[in-house]
């Protein structure tokens, strides 16, 4: 029986490296010596194709050489379930999993390599207050775990990455080049990327997406007016008003052989999707911040008996605003004073020209606010992507995709598969992935949030305010489709280190050490812990079907229909040793698994080296050779 250790392949991500190398080998044979690549004969092979020039064109910065090597190195983690938070444990196909995405993409590689039809993701856009934090080249687990509070280390904070910083765009290179990289061995081979993004750094995701799909698989750049308020400062003073975003979009295929996006407008003007008191109309906020240059005292006075909020002035002086209060062109809207813009007051006005292209009528961000609103009112998120825009796209696509989303922020796109899902009886399965990010509420930006968790009863973290939107979507889609019948739940999963203990000598008490190794599985891990580290590291769904079986006083696991069996006890005496065997036998026999099936123990379970010499020779007996510990 061999045993599994820490640094064994079956308890580790894809190496992701090696793979490489063995596909290499497989094309060039003659280019490998006593297991090595000798480059002047691969130059060769390749002929002219080898560009050996010191100036080439691409996007360079500091640091992208080791965030190339933080893709390929394997993660140590292990992704731990969470029943209690989950719903529909049983029966769902969905995940949500809390942690840092890079290490949850390097988990996937081997259970959902070449399964994901549409990666849609909307990244931190860089604009000087979103949290990019630096990942660990040593151990980004335990870097992950300090990052986020789950251990102490005063030493380390959270920040936001500002200008300020002198390292604004590389900062930002670094933390999105490895996760893209990773990102696209989990598409299928006809599968698509979509990367929402704007001007910060619309340009350098298309120079990244560019080297790792190759400019061929550039498929086209979705617009659409992500907000119907004019931008009233940085290239305002230009002329020019900023209310477009992007959609970058990606394939691993020839573009005949994708999906045709006929994006067309459903005959309803998005440009006045709210009701005034004379009817359509977009609202404008009239507050600007309090500071710099437009710091002007003058320009804190009452509009509708209202003063601006904290830390903000009026955008108009007192003869415009009583002008307009006169005209009943502005409104308290959720406690906030904005003018109204009707298509009448277009004629003559210096408002912003919306700038129409492919994506029409999916919403703003003001409405993805209110739709979150609507299910978890005091949110306290600025900025959330309307379902409409998600919408638009999964539509295109075949009803039984799998969705990845792995800057998943508030749920949108989990939220999205459901309601589209219910649309055309869709079976779509999402994963979404995000940071538990702390919320302090001693923050003014964050303030808000934390104190909807404490309302909750949840930990201050933005995974918490996803989890539980995914909770209140689910519930209305159920009111709003009483007879749809599809998926509406998510099992939970969390990032933490192997359960499976490293060797890592404490010098001030060696015996300890040595005692806590005999069981190399830590002790506050649970046999669910253990059984879908199993899952993650041999490269089986985390959804797959598992049954539970009592054998001999022993629960006995069948995962995928016996292709694993795993008997996670902590105690096997050499009396239960031939039961065990046999009716583990004896259920195998009735699964009739297609492949050959790997049975698994606990190492330490064993009374000693008879019994387990013993249960593997019955095993063996029985076609069951595979038989490994742990």
């Amino acid at each position: 029986m061999q045993k599994l250790i820490a640094n064994d392949p079956e308890t580790r991500s894809a190496d992701i490296v090696a793979e490489n190398i063995e596909h290499l080998k497989a094309l060039f044979p003659e280019a490998f010596t006593e297991g090595k690549i000798d480059f002047e004969v691969l130059k060769q092979l390749l002929g002219n194709k080898v560009d050996e020039r010191e100036e080439k064109y691409g996007l360079n910065w500091h640091g992208k050489r080791q965030a190339r090597q933080l893709a390929l190195m394997p993660s140590t983690g292990t992704l731990r379930p969470c029943l209690e938070e989950s719903v529909d444990w049983d029966t769902t196909q969905n995940l949500m999993i809390e942690g840092d995405n890079l290490e949850v993409l390097k988990l996937l590689q081997k259970s959902h390599a070449g399964k994901v039809k549409l990666i849609y993701i909307d990244p931190p856009y860089n604009t000087g207050e979103d949290f990019v934090y630096s990942d660990d080249f040593r151990d980004n687990i335990r870097n992950y775990l300090e990052l986020t509070g789950q251990i102490d280390d005063e030493k380390r904070k959270l920040s936001s990455n500002t200008e300020a910083s002198g390292r604004f765009h590389t900062d930002w290179l670094n933390m999105i080049y490895p996760r893209l990289k990773l990102a696209r061995n989990l598409l299928m081979s006809d599968g698509l990327l979509c990367v929402s993004i704007d001007d910060h750094e619309g340009h350098n995701v298309r120079c990244i997406c560019d080297e790792i799909f190759g400019e061929e698989a550039f498929v086209g750049t979705l617009t659409w007016i992500a907000t119907t308020q004019p931008d009233n400062i940085g290239r305002a003073r230009f002329g020019l008003q900023q209310n477009v975003e992007y959609v970058f979009v990606y394939s691993k295929c020839a573009r005949s052989d994708l999906p045709p996006f006929i994006l067309e407008s459903s005959g309803e003007n998005p440009r006045y999707p709210h009701m005034g008191k004379f009817g359509a109309c977009r609202f404008e906020i009239i507050e600007r911040a309090f500071e710099g240059a437009y710091a002007r005292p003058t320009m804190q006075f009452k509009i509708l008996g209202q003063l601006p909020r904290e830390g903000k002035q009026w955008q108009i002086g007192q003869k415009k605003a009583r002008e307009l209060e006169e005209n009943g062109r502005v409104e308290i809207v959720n406690g906030i004073v904005k003018r109204a813009v009707y298509p009448e007051d277009e004629d003559g006005d210096r408002g912003f020209v919306p700038f129409w292209a492919h994506l029409k009528n999916v919403g703003t961000s003001q409405s993805g606010k209110a739709e979150l609103t609507s299910l978890l009112p005091s949110h306290g998120i600025d900025t959330v992507k309307p379902l409409s825009l998600v919408q638009e796209i999964l539509r295109h696509l075949p009803s039984d995709s799998v969705v990845l989303d792995f800057f998943a922020g508030s749920g949108t796109t989990g939220h999205a598969v459901m309601e589209q899902n219910a649309v055309d009886d869709g079976s779509r399965r999402h994963i979404l992935v995000q940071l538990p990010e702390p919320l302090d509420p001693n923050n003014k930006n964050q303030k808000t949030s934390a104190d909807c968790c404490d309302k909750l009863g949840k930990p201050r973290t933005i995974a918490e305010l996803t989890k539980e939107r995914l909770r209140r979507a689910a519930n209305k889609v159920k009111e709003e489709n009483s007879q749809f019948a599809s998926d509406l739940g998510f099992r939970v999963f969390k990032l933490d280190s192997s359960n499976i203990r490293a060797w890592e000598p404490d010098g001030d008490d060696l015996e300890q050490t040595l005692l806590d190794s005999i069981d190399h599985i830590k002790s506050d891990r649970s046999q669910d812990d253990i059984l879908y580290e199993l899952l993650l590291k041999l490269g089986l769904d985390l959804c797959v079907p598992i049954e539970t079986k009592i054998i001999a006083g022993k629960a006995v696991h069948s995962i995928g229909a016996g292709t694993l069996l795993a008997c996670l006890d902590k105690h096997i005496d050499r009396e239960e040793v031939d039961s065990l065997a046999l009716g583990i036998a004896e259920w195998h026999k009735q699964l009739e698994p297609t492949d050959d099936a790997t049975v698994i123990f606990r190492d330490s379970a064993f009374e000693d080296d008879v019994a387990k010499t013993n249960i593997a020779a019955i095993l063996e007996q029985h076609e069951l050779g595979n038989v490994r510990s742990l």
